[in-house]
């Protein structure tokens, strides 16, 4: 069996765009994958149709060696960003195809299942209302009648660091934009109940002196995660806010921490509680697996990244399945309505869990059909989403 064609699709989502790809064989079998990312798709979609011309001709059964192939030809260009995301959704793609040629799913390919059924945390869960405190609770309250024993929000979004062009505040929060920030998240706290894991997201958008002083000002909400109080580029910064940090937060990052390499400094260092690898990101499945092992030697929970299509979502839950350090896995709360048209079988999410069939492989096919009713966005948006 070889690889014959691969295909990829800008299909526009809820936030931004879904990059989608197809492995063809010359048997007829065909694998499905997703390498979304954000901004830049059109880059992404790019480096999926080079990486995917790269492997024609290849055994689509040789997983690892393709993934190993492809990191190292692409190495020349950056190990991280648009090629990571090509190698994503072909290790995604030829994951689920050797699961259809082999009668199983994806997450026996993994090593087994310590569960089927993964618990999830609800994102996006915040676009019916206002940014008010009362809003917030309100759309909250609903995300726990849904089930979901978790949810996550920036309350530091649609303040004076988002939006707008004056950047000489370096990352700061006025007084007023504090206040706000912890008024929301107290609102969405007495909305669940203490029952509930509510986890806090910065987007690595606040100054040190900042990021601490929110940190401590939460810390009284027993929240379940501080995400991100700094960017990737330095594990010793992350270290020196852990260390300042209060004791009862926790810190989760990972999101654009790329491959089991670029995650090793942050274990090493003991810099966080949680890891936040992105499957489209981060090296497929295949090497969130890998990530998601290595955490457990330091005793890191795991909790997949994933604002993203129903691949990922799908994928994520495979590994979520296979490792014994799983913590939760996001899952957008709000989405668009083709949301579960573009596969052949819908998503199943019952109270506030994801039900993994024992389909082979992902356990669905892509509709190129619905996909082609929903182009990509291609125009460059400016401003941040959240």
């Amino acid at each position: 069996m070889k690889i014959s064609k691969v295909d990829v699709w800008l299909v526009e989502g809820v936030k931004y765009n879904w990059t989608m790809l197809k492995i063809y064989t010359d048997t007829g079998l065909t694998g499905v994958g997703e390498a979304t990312n954000w901004p830049g798709s059109p880059i992404v979609e790019a480096a999926a149709k080079h990486a995917g011309e790269r492997i024609v001709g290849l055994d689509p059964m040789r997983t690892d060696f393709i993934w190993t192939k492809l990191y190292r030809d692409l190495n020349w260009i950056g190990p991280y960003g648009a090629s990571l995301c090509a190698i994503s959704a072909i290790d995604m793609a030829l994951l689920d195809l050797k699961g259809k040629a082999l009668g199983v799913p994806c997450y026996e390919l993994l090593g087994g299942a310590y569960r089927t059924e993964i618990p999830l945390y609800a994102n996006y869960w915040f676009t019916g209302g206002g940014h008010t405190a009362e809003e917030y609770a309100a759309q909250a309250a609903r995300v726990k009648a849904a089930g979901f024993g978790g949810l996550k929000f920036d309350p530091f979004a649609h303040t004076n660091y988002l939006y707008g062009d004056d950047l000489s505040t370096n990352l700061s929060l006025t007084p007023d934009a504090q206040r706000r920030a912890v008024d929301v998240s107290r609102a969405v706290r007495e909305a669940v109940g203490d029952d509930t894991d509510i986890m806090i997201e910065t987007h690595a958008m606040l100054n040190l002196k900042t990021a601490i002083q929110m940190a401590d000002r939460l810390a009284e909400l027993n929240i379940a995660w501080y995400e991100e109080p700094a960017g990737p580029e330095s594990a010793e910064t992350l270290r020196a806010i852990r260390e300042r940090l209060h004791p009862a937060v926790s810190i989760c990052v990972g999101e654009r921490h790329y491959t089991r390499f670029g995650i090793r400094p942050v274990l090493e260092k003991y810099v966080c509680d949680v890891i936040m690898p992105d499957i489209t990101r981060c090296g497929g499945p295949s090497e969130m697996k890998r990530m998601a092992t290595m955490a457990e030697a330091y005793n890191v929970l795991l909790a997949p990244h994933n604002p993203n299509g129903p691949l990922s979502t799908l994928a994520s839950a495979h590994v979520c399945a296979s490792v014994p350090n799983l913590f939760r896995q996001e899952f957008m709360f709000h989405d668009v309505p083709w949301r579960d048209s573009i596969l052949t079988h819908p998503i199943e999410v019952h109270d506030g869990k994801l039900a993994l069939s024992d389909r082979p492989g992902l356990g669905v096919d892509l509709v190129e059909a619905e996909m082609e009713k929903h182009p990509g966005v291609r125009a460059a948006r400016a401003g941040f989403y959240v």
